[in-house]
């Protein structure tokens, strides 16, 4: 038993550090292995088919949104890059530079993709001539570079997955339209497949992205109460318009500069699955995601019979289109129990001797460890059931974390103390002048997260400064 119990006792508990424990998860459950290129990571199959399972899913959404997939240019020329300047100064830190092709020096430098609004821009002002072109919708599955001093496994690294979806439309009216339907296709996504709930809403100018007019979030709260942007979809008005001279013919055969958008999730998705679900035995991951909903444990497989009615019941699950496995390796069964939970399997189907014998299995949760008996005939249909309540149950415990975690702050004195004593959101009025973001990220290093798009007025007067309040804010300390 003190052999089955050592890959437990190998993770650190996340309440003695929770740094270390997210760490121990990303690599004890194989879902990545450092590379040798500094702040890039190997993405291992384990990682990999959470990755497949997210873009599978949310790919079919966006679809059924009117979403078309294309591929564009990993490089983009540097005169490119520099027609749009607010763009570039917000990424000029971040960008990788080739210099060089084969053995000779590139007349123009190449930027490594960091993002791809200037190439669609480029592609859009070939395309786009008349109001019957529009509009385009179009997403990119992709990666993308932007060299981080601070690299954390899936959260922040120099290289990762992602989409970036661009759009263009004829009006102001239509480009908003789509900005929030794409947050809302993010929000409903995290929640229905990832069992994650979402503070959804507007960033301060401060925080939106470069070149926007305006940028609207999806912010989730992870178990150590902090909070991590899951998502976010980007209104760029007609500025890179303007920048790229993409314009078309309207009805009445004048020349208009179109509206665009520009939306995004990544693998940082993984990292919040890990850190809203995972537990001290590793991973703990929603059936809806999970790459191995339910594997099947042969106890004592030796003896006669055993191994053929687990392969019985594994060949059964498969058939009814459950992501089944079964451990057929010499390991001891407390051993193949600690492996499942590292690596999130949702149920294990436990089949002995005397299970074989009653015609029974034992199925058992990842999230609860539950235990049902179950007919051998019925173990298809029970585990949809079990797993039908599981995602249910998990979303019902991140939400009541998230709601526990949600404090009011009505005086400075108060914000300040309750970033220190009460991890999680802060709601606080502010007054929309940017020096007060910057005086409470100094003294406390909380941000603001997101105007919410329910605005209550908690205050008349800021949290920081006591002036007049404009806004009902979100703060918090994030990933």
């Amino acid at each position: 038993m003190a052999q089955d119990k050592k890959l437990v006792e190998e993770i650190t508990s996340m309440d003695e550090d929770f740094t270390k424990w997210y760490t121990d998860v990303v690599k004890k459950a194989e879902l990545m292995d450092y590379s040798s290129v500094k702040g890039c990571m190997i993405i291992r199959p384990n990682g990999y088919a959470i990755w497949e399972n997210i873009q599978r899913q949310l790919d079919a959404r966006f679809k059924e949104a009117g979403v078309e997939n294309v591929y564009l240019p990993l490089f983009i020329p540097e005169s490119l890059l520099q027609k749009e300047k607010d763009h570039v100064e917000g990424f000029a830190p971040e960008v990788a530079w080739v210099t060089q092709g084969g053995l000779e020096t590139l007349p123009e430098r190449l930027c490594v993709r960091p993002t791809s609004e200037t190439l669609f821009c480029e592609l859009y002002s070939k395309i786009v001539n008349s109001y019957r072109d529009l509009p385009k919708v179009y997403n990119q599955w992709c990666s993308v570079v932007r060299w981080e001093k601070t690299t954390r496994p899936f959260l922040r690294s120099s290289e990762f997955l992602w989409q970036e979806g661009h759009t263009v439309h004829a009006t102001a009216e239509e480009a908003e339209q789509r900005t929030i339907q794409m947050l809302d296709i993010y929000a409903s996504f995290c929640e229905e497949v990832l069992a994650i709930p979402m503070i959804k809403g507007k960033k301060t100018d401060k925080e939106k992205f470069a070149g926007a007019e305006s940028t609207y979030t999806i912010e989730a709260l992870m178990h150590d109460g902090k909070a991590l942007q899951s998502g976010t979809s980007h209104n760029f008005g007609d500025g890179f318009a303007k920048a790229f001279d993409i314009q078309y013919t309207d009805k009445e055969n004048k020349l208009q500069y179109v509206h665009q958008t520009s939306w995004g999730v990544s693998t940082r998705l993984i990292g919040a699955l890990i850190m809203v679900h995972g537990d001290d035995s590793g991973l703990c991951l929603p059936p809806a995601v999970a790459p191995v909903q339910v594997t099947v444990i042969p106890v004592q497989q030796r003896k006669e019979g055993v191994l053929d009615a687990a392969r019985g019941i594994y060949d059964s699950l498969k058939a009814a289109g459950i992501r089944a496995s079964i451990d057929e390796s010499d390991k001891s069964p407390g051993w193949k129990f600690s492996e499942a939970e590292m690596r999130g399997v949702s149920l294990r189907v436990e089949i002995g001797p005397r299970d074989m014998e009653a015609g029974k299995c034992v199925i058992v949760r990842r999230d609860t460890r539950a235990k049902e008996e179950c007919l051998i005939s019925d173990v298809a249909e029970t585990c949809r059931r079990i797993m039908g309540e599981m995602q249910s149950d998990m979303l019902s415990r991140a939400k009541a974390h998230l709601q526990s975690h949600i404090s009011d702050a009505h005086d400075y004195e108060e914000f300040k103390k309750t970033v220190e004593e009460k991890p999680g959101f802060i709601r606080a009025m502010w007054c929309g002048d940017e020096a007060c973001e910057l005086k409470i990220k100094e003294d406390t290093t909380a941000t603001s997260r997101c105007m919410p798009f329910e605005q209550e007025k908690i205050d008349d007067k800021c949290v920081c400064c006591g002036k007049p309040a404009k806004k009902l804010v979100y703060w918090g300390k994030a990933y």
